[in-house]
């Protein structure tokens, strides 16, 4: 049988406090992400649409790309640190692959389109009739806010349960003052 060593009430909290604050940063680099973008690609104005979507590679892809690690290395501290454990619970296990995922494809699929997108503004910028900045950027700042807003839900309702039955009962103690006297 093995032992989960369990985190200290302060370590837990700071723990907790890093996550839920790198999950907040994720979040709203997310949401300016969005902004920019939506803006690129709903002015007529040139100068616009191409600061836009160059400020949009300054800041969004390495931020964000920190945020969700931090995310997770300390979604794995607290998984790891607790009775929730990583693959314990449908809830825990769910988060960890979202966050595994959607690191990844910040790195490997986002960073490429929007250094793309940062050329294609750069052009604009230049007067270049011929850019145009692709639609596709609207897909990251509509699903990425959506599977961190789930991961939120799931943090707070915990549904599901246990991804498989404990083969022993847990025991239960009583925590209030029947029997003490």
């Amino acid at each position: 049988m093995t032992t989960t060593r369990k985190l200290s009430g302060r370590t837990r909290k700071v723990v907790l406090l890093v996550h839920v604050l790198s999950a907040a940063a994720w979040l709203g680099i997310d949401l300016a992400l969005g902004i920019l973008v939506v803006l690129a690609l709903s002015t007529s104005d040139t100068t616009t649409a191409g600061i836009a979507v160059q400020a949009v590679d300054l800041f969004a892809i390495w931020p964000m790309f920190g945020a969700s690690v931090v995310c997770m290395i300390s979604g794995v501290v607290l998984g790891v640190g607790s009775k929730y454990g990583l693959v314990k619970y449908w809830w825990v296990a769910i988060k960890l692959v979202m966050n595994v995922g959607m690191s990844l494809l910040i790195a490997f699929a986002l960073r490429p389109g929007v250094r793309e997108a940062a050329r294609i503004g750069a052009r604009l910028l230049a007067g270049d009739p011929a850019a145009v900045i692709p639609s596709d950027l609207l897909h990251p700042v509509v699903v990425a806010p959506t599977l961190l807003l789930t991961a939120y839900i799931l943090s707070v309702f915990k549904p599901w349960g246990r991804i498989r039955k404990s083969p022993q009962p847990v025991k239960r103690e009583r925590r209030d003052l029947v029997g003490a006297v």
